[in-house]
């Protein structure tokens, strides 16, 4: 795998252009502060892009699965590059609507980007390394968010806001020109059909594709757990400081998961070659089940630290299985609009998780709140496990380095 070109394009690729996202984000959080006093507005601000996002997902999906997957992130790079220009003018106005428009731009742009990179990576690798792949790419996105937040506080204090949304433009820039650089085989089923049967190609079809395949329906539910824990994420670090009158523990928090979360998607193919993903995946979403549960204790300093630590783990481990089984199990020509339709489902699940977060920290407070969620993901996990192991069931089925392994 490490000799194949497109898999160093698209990893340093993704790795420049997470640097440039990132440092825009901080660019984001910091012009919000200087311009909008209200906490409320401000996340309706940042709602606003994300809804974007959910809205046009049907579309995209149906985009990308009739055309060509490189000409989609090309043309998603580039509506990137345009996006960062209302904030430009933003900057240059003082105008908080310029910057509404930079983010509907900038979510349309990634609800067509993101989904056609997970259809293109099995077509740049092979089926028995994909599950490296993929913990590769989520590692190279872990450490751009590290490198671009850090470069972005940095750039804030010697250098004009301007700056960041600059490096944000030549990041995005690079992302474009390395996209290019591709070379890739694709299905030309797909991309020459006739514009009669693109547009016939139904965003509903996912549906009756998903409950003809069990392992990936299963597997699309599971993705609740950790979501229940990544949705409140932020307001959890918070509240853990303010429990422990530590400010410091913010950092140590963020620190300690990132680091844990790159040695899980490291560990990820070594795992995975000796347990059975499936049952893999049923053991980590109860660890994180647990790991909810455990932060009843939080206001213990070291048992904070080892319970974000082990989640870390956790979702290095968890991401990069299921990408590998959607990836493997769900045919190819509905990848765009199945990456699509779990992307919109992401990005709902989080603001409602984050909403509600936000509601029960104001009325039951974080720790019955971590039992409630703790719970949910347990009986969550419970019932699936039951169906998984029950005789005569259909969701359990090898994954492609199993097979591999299997007839050696």
């Amino acid at each position: 795998m490490w000799k194949n070109r497109n898999v160093w394009i698209l990893l340093c690729g993704e790795l420049i252009a997470g640097i440039g996202l990132w440092t825009g984000i901080i660019g984001n959080l910091e012009f919000l502060q200087q311009h909008v006093p209200s906490d409320f507005l401000k996340s309706l601000i940042l709602f606003t892009g994300l809804l974007a996002g959910v809205i046009v997902a049907p579309l995209a999906g149906r985009i990308i699965d009739s055309n060509s997957k490189k000409k989609v992130m090309i043309y998603a790079s580039f509506g990137r590059m345009i996006s960062v220009l209302f904030m430009f003018l933003a900057i240059e106005f003082g105008s908080v609507w310029w910057m509404v428009c930079f983010m509907i731009s900038i979510q349309l742009s990634a609800a067509f980007y993101f989904p056609a990179l997970q259809a293109l990576v099995p077509m740049v690798v092979k089926e028995n390394d994909l599950l490296q792949m993929n913990g590769a790419h989520m590692n190279m996105t872990t450490i751009a968010r590290i490198i671009g937040t850090a470069l972005a506080g940095v750039m804030l204090v010697f250098m004009s806001l301007y700056s960041l949304y600059l490096a944000s433009f030549v990041a995005y820039g690079f992302l474009l020109f390395s996209t290019y650089l591709l070379s890739v085989e694709e299905d030309d089923k797909m991309v020459n059909m006739p514009k009669k049967d693109k547009k016939a190609a139904s965003f509903k079809e996912v549906l009756p594709v998903l409950k003809g395949l069990p392992i990936a329906m299963t597997a699309l539910i599971l993705t609740m757990i950790p979501m229940l824990f990544l949705g409140g994420f932020n307001l959890m670090v918070i509240a853990i400081s303010e429990l422990q009158q530590d400010p410091t523990i913010k950092g140590l928090i963020y620190t300690v998961e990132g680091c844990f979360f790159m040695l899980g998607a490291y560990l990820v193919k070594r795992v995975a070659d000796k347990i059975n993903p499936i049952t893999l995946m049923f053991v980590i979403t109860g660890v994180v089940a647990v790991i909810h549960l455990s932060l009843y204790f939080a206001e213990i300093k070291w048992l904070a630290l080892t319970s974000f630590g082990f989640f870390g783990l956790a979702i290095g481990f968890f991401f990069p299985i299921t990408a590998t089984i959607f990836q493997t199990k769900v045919p190819k020509e509905f990848h765009g609009r199945f990456f699509s339709f779990r992307s919109m489902l992401d990005r709902v699940m989080f603001q409602v998780v984050l909403l509600a977060t936000g509601l029960f920290l104001d009325t039951i407070g974080f720790q019955y709140m971590v039992l409630v969620f703790g719970t949910i993901s347990l009986i969550i996990v419970g019932y699936f496990a039951f169906k998984h192991w029950k005789p005569n069931t259909t969701i359990q089925e090898p994954l492609p380095h199993e097979q591999k392994a299997s007839s050696v």
